[in-house]
């Protein structure tokens, strides 16, 4: 299991980044490459690599997570019309950086779930 990701670099303010939220639980920032008018990452402050890694320890940091979204989503005025929050598990789930985070993504109508028949 990796100990650091760039997001773990990004915690600490080490590299710079649009932090948005951050307490002792997790940190939300923009996406640089974001894929919606509003994409914002929501990340654990302690490494989770990956969704199959979560452990009933972590509950709070996940819950803190959905909470911050909710909270953000209402700030940026997109709560009402609505907002997709997505979590990608390893490579076939489409996760690139191995360090458990959600996105946040809205501020236009976002489409169908997937963009293609499997």
């Amino acid at each position: 299991m990796a100990e650091e990701t760039i997001f773990s670099k990004i915690i600490r303010r080490e590299i710079p980044a649009d932090i948005l939220y951050q307490d002792e639980l997790v940190t939300a920032f923009r996406d640089i490459f974001p894929k919606a008018p509003l994409h914002i990452l929501i990340v654990p402050n302690h490494l989770i690599a990956t969704a199959n890694d979560v452990k009933a320890s972590d509950e709070l940091a996940l819950g803190r997570m959905v909470t911050v979204a909710a909270k953000l989503a209402a700030e940026a005025g997109i709560a009402e019309d609505g907002y997709r929050l997505i979590m990608n598990c390893n490579s076939h789930g489409g996760q690139e950086v191995y360090h458990i985070h959600m996105h946040l993504l809205g501020g236009a109508p976002l489409g169908p779930m997937l963009s293609q028949r499997l």
